[in-house]
């Protein structure tokens, strides 16, 4: 009953001009689709035109990060209550690249899934371990931490957008995915902490997507599994026919 998610994250990547060209595209190819959810996270340069394009489709876009506070002298940042006041939807937290370059931490990934909820924001909380803790079989305890310290405080029935993005490290941007089986493993790792910390039933209806380097060629397989809702996708969603097929991909 978990309506699955496709989403795309930019990244550092599109102009304003060049983000509403890849909507002039891409938007008439998913304009009937009603399986998955479709998601689109722009550069905050991009944000409100993008905002204002999808307006009449499926697709529904939302921000990089943000701040855990809703104003003050924090030059250079976002606040949620900004993000809201657009028509932004979802926010990308603990990303790993937000981790490494921009000091994220689980404390303020905490602050800001809390922030999230509060002004109406559907969070996706990324976690995800590095090849080098994977090597040592320190995967479960990785992720384990991350939820937990993700979920600190959180309520139940508050928590019912939540949305995790499981992230191997050693799979983002290096062209090696997870095969099924690990990426189903792991999703089942971060589903029964998700019970332990929030209750069944928020773990059977939380939706926990996959992150790293996801292909038209790989999505079917990597859908397929049980604990999989969908996929957080890098460089193939820069392309609009690319990420198009990734959308549709045929279920196996």
């Amino acid at each position: 009953m978990r309506k699955p998610i496709i989403a795309g994250n930019w990244k550092m990547y599109k102009t304003p001009a060049e983000s509403a060209a890849f909507l002039d595209v891409f938007l008439p190819l998913v304009k009937d689709h009603t399986r998955d959810e479709i998601l689109l996270f722009p550069s905050i340069t991009s944000l409100a035109g993008a905002i204002k394009a999808v307006r009449h489709s499926p697709v529904r876009v939302g921000a990089q990060t943000m701040h855990w506070l809703d104003e003050g002298a924090y030059t250079g940042q976002t606040s949620p209550s900004m993000l809201a006041s657009i028509g932004c939807t979802h926010i990308l937290i603990g990303h790993s690249e937000s981790r490494q370059y921009a000091g994220e931490t689980d404390e303020t990934v905490n602050w800001k899934l809390s922030a999230a909820l509060t002004h109406g924001l559907v969070p996706v909380v990324c976690v995800g371990e590095s090849l080098d803790k994977r090597k040592a079989n320190l995967t479960e305890a990785v992720l384990r931490w991350q939820v937990a310290a993700a979920l600190t405080g959180l309520d139940p029935e508050r928590a019912a957008p939540l949305i995790i993005a499981y992230e191997p490290i050693w799979a983002i941007g290096t062209g090696v995915t997870a095969s099924p089986e690990q990426a189903q493993h792991a999703h089942a790792i971060i589903r029964r902490e998700i019970a332990d910390i929030l209750g069944l039933g928020r773990a059977q209806t939380t939706r926990i997507l996959y992150g790293g380097s996801v292909k038209p060629e790989n999505a079917a397989t990597l859908m397929a599994e049980p604990d999989i809702d969908g996929a957080l996708v890098g460089g193939a969603s820069l392309d609009p026919k690319s990420f198009a097929k990734i959308v549709s991909y045929a279920a196996c």
